[in-house]
């Protein structure tokens, strides 16, 4: 059943599917919750009530927001959290995956637990020699960085190439849909305004989370040199013992979309530990 909250006017358009402890399910920039298509499913069959997420700008949801940090994407996810009736475990990819990190640091009430799936979360750092010596790093810094500067959504469909290294059988399905949602007016812009946004508010608030946390990297995502690493670098700036690290060998920035049955399957068993305590 699709849903919408109001926000300062605004609105954010989210799915809910099953009955049970409340799992949210936040997507990355220019993308939609359409990408949990997989996933929702299989997390409503094992027991959840699934709360599907549009994030602002994205998707269905209005455009025209004040903006488009991690820390603005937070409070939406806290918003809705309470709305459904807390408390939640959030799954964000990507720019969601660093939302979720701050709301689950200024919302420990509402927040049991969060798994990030390849989460920009950190304050980034851009080494010549991992550009030079990582082909694959150095061409998703090359695609997103004209996405960032031109707007071109040419750029935009050719990181994402790189992004999914081995595609969905309905890949060309949902290319056409990220294509038609990315041409409507003001999504490519708020793409833009997202790409610049820095992860540091959510590095900030790493030191402030209290609940457990799950990191899920695909070790051929193009948007880190060595994706292990820098799930590594998030759980050593995590309270000790709060996190946990996988990496699905072969998946890109999207291991929701294309390996979905290895996300649920390490999923799952943090769901199980984490809502059965909350």
């Amino acid at each position: 059943m699709t849903e919408y909250l109001n926000i300062a006017g605004n609105k954010i358009t989210y799915d809910v599917t099953g009955e049970g402890p409340l799992v949210v399910l936040a997507h990355g920039m220019g993308d939609s919750r359409h990408s949990y298509r997989f996933v929702a499913p299989a997390l409503v069959a094992a027991g959840y009530r699934v709360a599907n997420m549009d994030i602002r700008g994205c998707g269905d949801s209005s455009t025209g927001w004040d903006g488009y940090r991690r820390t603005d994407i937070a409070g939406d996810m806290v918003a809705l959290v309470r709305h459904l009736g807390g408390p939640a475990v959030i799954m964000g990819q990507s720019i969601s995956g660093g939302a979720a990190t701050i709301a689950a640091a200024t919302a420990p009430e509402l927040i049991s637990g969060v798994i990030e799936l390849a989460p920009f979360t950190r304050e980034q750092a851009i080494s010549l020699g991992d550009l030079i010596r990582v082909k694959r790093y150095r061409a998703g810094f090359t695609q997103l960085g004209m996405t960032m500067v031109s707007g071109s959504l040419s750029s935009w469909k050719k990181y994402l190439d790189l992004a999914y290294p081995a595609k969905p059988a309905d890949w060309a399905g949902e290319l056409a849909r990220i294509e038609t949602t990315m041409s409507e007016p003001g999504r490519m812009k708020i793409l833009q305004a997202m790409c610049k946004t820095s992860p540091g508010d959510a590095g900030a608030q790493l030191p402030n989370v209290k609940c457990p946390v799950l990191i899920i990297q695909g070790s051929l995502d193009p948007d880190w040199a060595d994706p292990r690493a820098e799930g590594e670098k998030i759980i050593a700036d995590l309270p000790a013992g709060l996190g946990q690290l996988a990496v699905i060998e072969g998946a890109g920035h999207y291991p929701h979309a294309q390996t979905p049955d290895q996300v649920v399957a390490l999923s799952l068993p943090f769901l199980t530990r984490t809502l059965a305590n909350a």
